[in-house]
Formats: structure tokens, C-alpha cells, sequence
């Protein structure tokens, strides 16, 4: 039972939106927005309020997580625990073996 409210409460955190100033707040990088695979498989959205979702195939929240990007390096912690990373080169950003392009 204590789980179960505990990942309510943690859904409802995680729902309540950002504002300017909050800790997390990536509005001032210039890749925030919508970044897909060249066969539009894998889609990550970065929002400006340091948050990702990832959308794979037909699902559209296959992960979601929080992002910090630093200079062209952004590292990324996904909602289940695990970690990740990538690096925007000349405009393309280069993640786990993947390429996308901004849409």
C-alpha cells in the first residue's frame, strides 16, 4: 500500500508545472524541442522544464525522465533508475548509439 501512494504522490510531484527559476530548468539551452531517429522510431522530446519523454515505435511514453544539458553534453536520469547520456554534434545529438535529427 505504501508503494502505491508513494508512486501517486511521486506522479503528482512530477505533474505540477516548473517555473522560471526552479531547479532543473533548461528553457536557456538551445536544443530544447522535439529530436527523432532518421526513421522516426525513437523520438525524444526535451522540454524546457528539464524533463524528456521518449517516444519508441507506437509507444508514446516509453521513457520519461529528467535531462541537464551542458554545453553540447546531456546526461539524462530516467524515472525507473536508470542513467544515460549523449553529445550535440553540429546539430545532431548522438545518444546510446543512435543518431537524431531536430524536428
Amino acid at each position: 500500500m505504501q508503494h502505491t501512494l508513494a508512486a501517486v504522490i511521486t506522479a503528482a510531484l512530477l505533474a505540477q508545472p516548473v517555473q522560471a527559476g526552479e531547479a532543473g530548468l533548461q528553457a536557456d539551452h538551445p536544443y530544447a524541442g522535439l529530436w527523432v531517429t532518421q526513421d522516426g522510431r525513437i523520438r525524444h522530446e526535451l522540454l524546457p522544464n528539464g524533463r524528456y519523454v521518449e517516444a519508441r515505435g507506437t509507444r508514446e511514453r516509453a521513457y520519461e525522465g529528467r535531462y541537464e544539458v551542458t554545453g553540447t553534453h546531456i546526461e539524462y536520469w530516467d524515472d525507473t533508475g536508470f542513467t544515460a547520456d549523449g553529445d550535440f554534434i553540429d546539430g545532431v545529438l548522438h545518444h546510446a548509439g543512435m543518431i537524431l535529427y531536430r524536428r
